[in-house]
């Protein structure tokens, strides 16, 4: 079977992809978190007093409402994740501090990504992800986040080598391109990043992984062919392989089952403080005429301090004042029963109908 190298000598476009390709691998040690960091996420009990790997992936989850609320792009959402766990790999993180450090990363990484006009405010993202921080704390934490990972932001990630495989594969196929479907593969890569386990992959390990899965469920001998000589190309051993594909292969199933609570699948509720519907109870006759209201749907302390840098005691004073009024929240399943007898109230004294 002849490899990549051999075959690109016919195509410009070939011989260039795979020179990317070859950069890319030399680049992705770096940007890869500290395994050792990692190791010691897992290995921390929900009830410590640093991040355990629930509350890593819950912050991860919200990291992908944030970016489809503002309508960013995939890759802005796989960097912050990057940011996120190489910073958590060097820093003993309070939970408290958890939130903060998420938007964080998020402003950072839309501000490599996107277009400077797509980039949401600080005050947007503080307002929407009720991340109970001020302007002052971002600002803070930003610092400490560009210090320790010594303003590497624009990384070499898995949808790095997701896109470069895919680009590659299509180049030397001849069957159709929309076979390989990009966008599936994206949305299996975003599951696997909110799993901690995955950032201690190679990007590229995890990127062919869910290549040749999906080139496996398309029954293409021709794909298949083509995926092994970039497995060959890229150095990926089998037991490697084998290894990953196993976990990537039982995080796709569980994902795919009814059970699991899949990140886009979240609603957006609104939700509002006593105060505030004090003020919207007493001045309801003011409200004016409104339509139907449709149904809402649903570091271990103990290990070594070499191992994780502590964050320094400066951090603590990082705001912890509550939510304004009109704050929002994304990650509830149902409205809040509360409002619904609120709006229900509301518009029967107005004598509309409502559907609740």
């Amino acid at each position: 079977m002849k490899d990549l190298a051999a075959m690109d000598h016919t195509s410009n476009k070939a011989f260039k992809l795979l020179k990317q390709l070859n950069l890319q691998l030399e680049q992705e040690s770096k940007y890869q978190p500290r395994e050792k960091g990692l190791i010691l996420i897992e290995s921390t009990a929900e009830n410590d007093s640093t991040i355990c790997p629930r509350s890593r992936n819950a912050k991860v989850e919200d990291l992908w409402s944030l970016t489809n609320f503002f309508g960013l792009s995939m890759e802005t959402f796989v960097l912050a994740v990057n940011i996120l766990d190489r910073f958590l790999a060097i820093m003993k993180v309070k939970p408290k501090h958890l939130s903060c450090i998420g938007v964080c990363c998020f402003q950072l990484a839309a501000r490599v990504v996107e277009e400077d006009c797509n980039v949401p405010s600080v005050h947007d993202v503080i307002r929407i992800s009720q991340c109970k921080c001020t302007v002052s704390d971002m600002k803070r934490m930003e610092k400490i986040i560009s210090e320790k990972l010594h303003f590497e932001f624009k990384a070499t990630t898995a949808l790095t080598f997701l896109h470069l495989y895919h680009t590659i594969v299509l180049c030397h196929s001849c069957e159709r391109k929309e076979v390989l479907n990009l966008d599936k593969l994206e949305a299996q890569l975003k599951a696997c990043n909110c799993r901690l386990i995955f950032s201690k992959a190679k990007p590229s390990v995890l990127a062919l992984c869910l290549l040749t899965l999906e080139v496996e469920t398309l029954k293409s001998l021709e794909l298949f062919e083509i995926a092994l000589r970039v497995q060959k190309h890229s150095k990926v051993n089998d037991e490697d392989m084998l290894y990953w594909r196993e976990l990537v292969s039982k995080c796709l199933a569980d994902y795919s089952s009814p059970e699991c609570c899949k990140p886009d699948h979240r609603k957006l509720v609104w939700t509002v403080s006593r105060r505030t519907a004090q003020n919207l109870h007493n001045s309801y006759y003011s409200v004016p005429e409104l339509p139907t209201i449709p149904e809402c749907g649903c570091i271990n302390e103990s290990e070594s301090e070499d191992s994780c840098e502590e964050m320094s005691s400066g951090e603590d004073s990082l705001s912890s004042s509550p939510p304004s009024d009109l704050e929002a929240s994304f990650f509830f399943d149902n409205c809040k029963p509360r409002l619904k007898r609120l709006t229900h109230h509301m518009l029967c004294s107005k004598g509309q109908s409502v559907v609740l």
